[in-house]
């Protein structure tokens, strides 16, 4: 069952690879971004490739680079290619995770490729590379090319406007409505498949909303995604004990200034408070 916002991204998704657009993701950590593109590649039949683009990637590991090999047991110098040389030549959908976390000489390496014809120059080899006709691009970002305003995304960055002109479709895609939540964390974390069970994994995604309702208003800094709320469900059930596995996978991130705020909606999803001791972690 689609909601409208999950409808329209798949939409956005979906014109990408039937009419070769480039098309950005943006969200919230958690979402599920790089997971809609890849289940719809995975239903197209379609190979993906994800690339993280944390600060270590460099134009050498996009672009490759010259390396020693030995061949018939002599040694020579030999170029071997980087990741996006080869998507080019390949049938694939190609995903550049984290996007706004790129660097600066990366970010010019792709804006090329982003041009409706998509060629890649390799100067080292005197070449030229085409696209294959079914190479296609994606990104997913936690900000829209504008930096981070809310001081949830630390190492992202302004992106340069000239490159975000080229991306043709800039979908959004927000947290989901709470019945398919708990059904997300029902199939990752089946032994709350039960009465008892599912009245829990249900206050714990009222408990989830409930941050992202405080974020919104400022009143939070630190937000819990679905993934957070899986991983409450799963530790719940190593540690045997709610509150405890609540301040292990969320309330010990929290500032301390806002662990009362956090304990107050607790206290209105669960109908408990926390024990004093599980807030302070002892």
């Amino acid at each position: 069952m689609f909601t409208a916002s999950t409808k329209k991204t798949t939409l956005a998704i979906l014109a990408g690879f039937a009419h070769n657009k480039r098309v950005m993701v943006q969200g919230y950590h958690g979402t599920g971004k790089s997971t809609h593109i890849e289940q719809v590649a995975a239903r197209l039949n379609w190979p993906c490739v994800r690339i993280n683009l944390d600060s270590h990637v460099s134009r050498i590991d996009l672009i490759g680079k010259d390396a020693i090999v030995v061949h018939e047991g002599q040694q020579k110098t030999e170029f071997k290619e980087g990741i996006l040389p080869w998507a080019l030549r390949n049938a694939c959908a190609l995903v550049f995770d984290e996007y706004d976390a790129g660097r600066p000489d990366v970010m010019f390496v792709i804006q090329r490729v982003l041009e409706a014809d998509g060629r890649l120059t390799l100067l080292d080899q005197n070449e030229v590379i085409k696209p294959h006709p079914a190479f296609r691009i994606f990104a997913t970002t936690n900000t829209v090319g504008l930096g981070d305003t809310s001081g949830l995304y630390h190492g992202t960055q302004q992106i340069n406007q000239g490159q975000m002109d080229r991306w043709n479709i800039v979908a959004t895609l927000n947290y989901l409505p709470d019945e398919e939540e708990v059904n997300i964390v029902l199939a990752r974390v089946p032994a709350y498949r039960t009465d008892e069970g599912k009245k829990i994994v249900g206050a714990m995604v009222r408990m989830a909303n409930l941050t992202r309702k405080g974020f919104i208003a400022g009143d939070l800094s630190t937000v819990m995604s679905p993934r957070t709320v899986i991983n409450w469900a799963e530790n719940a059930q190593i540690f045997e004990d709610v509150d405890f596995a609540f301040a292990l996978t969320f309330l010990n991130k929290c500032d301390e200034l806002e662990k009362a705020i956090v304990a107050e909606y607790y206290q209105r999803c669960f109908d408990r408070a926390l024990p004093t001791a599980t807030v302070v972690g002892k």
